[in-house]
């Protein structure tokens, strides 16, 4: 009985040791289960795409801002807020896989307050400038503040890139939606207009701009996205260096006040001819009327295509990052502008201040002053119809 005992007495070790055995077995299945579960949660969203959402202050009149980051599995992202439909950073690879932020901005929601010279906001209702401040529809006149010598800009005083817009992520997709209701003689506009614009990812390194609108009364509308691109990265210096290409035989000289005089003057023996691949910094001082105008290119160019098709519009690429811009739209223009009026007063990321020509603008568009020109596109919206635009941004290296 004693040998017994003993020996019952020394079984149980060795089965407490197996029972053990066999749960720390379990726990560590249970743990590579999990983790594996867990990774490849967070590979699909990073193969699909993930939009995230965060605070991003209180506006001077106490509404909350929200921001919106949009990311791919390419290491491609877009940040967005509802204030003014803002697209505040856009990291993108270079040649090297280095990613680095290439528009410029603020790193707060208050530097888009004051002296912001439209850093990647929404414009509008109206884009670009309007003659004199007026235009005249169906027999009705029509006055606009003027916010820019005797035109307007822009959309106004507070135009779109100034308003708080609601935002949602957009579902099935990395995206976002942007609504507002512009309400009927904000700014001098007829109508109430209802808005709406989205920024999508996708796993191209495509963001896609879309755009609609709708109206209880006859109005006019002309909606662009205003991001100032530097592809060697915001902050880092000129954009004379970038070489650029515009699909557009023709563009649109302006007055003295930067108003297009009706002329579509072909780019051929200009300055303004980019049908190939040309650096900015060539001929941007070249003693041309246009140029000294604008002190610089600030310039609409009439499109090659047929209207109303999505088609290429500008090309551009910066030689040291090896990054490139490839924009794509339906509408019938697309505004080229140097950053001429930045001016060194603009302090944005990280400290950098915005002299000028630090960033470039690809602005697709219908031409400025069309209401005062019956022999442009018409950019006329009526009560039924649905406006309805998209604009590419396609993202390389090379």
């Amino acid at each position: 009985m004693a040998s017994q005992q003993s020996s019952s007495a020394g079984i149980w070790p060795v089965i407490s040791d197996a029972k053990f055995g066999v749960v720390f077995s379990a726990l560590l299945l249970i743990i590579f289960l999990a983790s594996a579960t867990l990774a490849h949660a967070r590979s699909s969203k990073a193969a699909h795409g993930a939009v995230e959402e965060q605070p991003f202050g209180t506006t001077k009149e106490g509404k909350k801002i929200t921001l919106y980051t949009l990311t791919n599995s390419h290491h491609m992202e877009v940040r967005a807020m509802n204030y003014g439909a803002i697209i505040v950073s856009l990291r993108v690879p270079d040649r090297k896989g280095q990613v680095a932020d290439i528009v410029l901005g603020h790193d707060t929601l208050e530097g888009y307050f004051d002296n912001s010279p439209h850093l990647g906001g929404l414009v509008g209702r109206y884009a670009n400038r309007i003659a004199n401040g007026s235009f005249t529809l169906d027999g009705v006149k029509y006055s606009l503040p003027k916010n820019n010598g005797p035109n307007t800009l822009h959309g106004g005083i507070k135009g779109f890139d100034q308003a708080v817009w609601q935002g949602a992520p957009l579902k099935g997709k990395t995206g976002v939606a942007f609504s507002y209701l512009s309400k009927d003689g904000e700014e001098g506009f007829p109508g109430n207009l209802k808005v709406k614009v989205t920024y999508a990812l996708t796993e191209a390194n495509e963001l896609l701009i879309d755009y609609e609108a709708t109206t209880d009364k006859p109005t006019v509308l002309n909606l662009s996205q205003h991001s100032y691109f530097n592809l060697a990265g915001e902050g880092t210096g000129d954009i004379l260096d970038h070489e650029v290409m515009i699909n557009a035989d023709r563009f649109t000289p302006v007055d003295s006040t930067m108003i297009p005089t009706g002329e579509l003057r072909p780019v051929k023996g200009t300055p303004l001819d980019f049908t190939t691949q040309t650096k900015v910094g060539a001929r941007i001082d070249d003693n041309y009327e246009q140029l000294v105008l604008g002190k610089g290119y600030d310039h609409n160019f009439v499109i090659n295509g047929k209207a109303g098709g999505l088609g290429f519009a500008a090309r551009a690429y910066e030689p040291t990052s090896g990054r490139v811009i490839e924009i794509s739209t339906d509408q019938p223009g697309v505004q080229f502008y140097t950053g001429n009026f930045l001016d060194g007063t603009v302090t944005g990321k990280q400290g950098h201040v915005y002299k000028q020509r630090y960033g470039l603008c690809f602005e697709t568009q219908h031409f400025p002053d069309s209401p005062n020109h019956p022999e442009f596109p018409s950019t006329v919206l009526r009560p039924g119809e649905t406006f309805h635009s998209r604009t590419i941004w396609r993202f390389s290296a090379r």
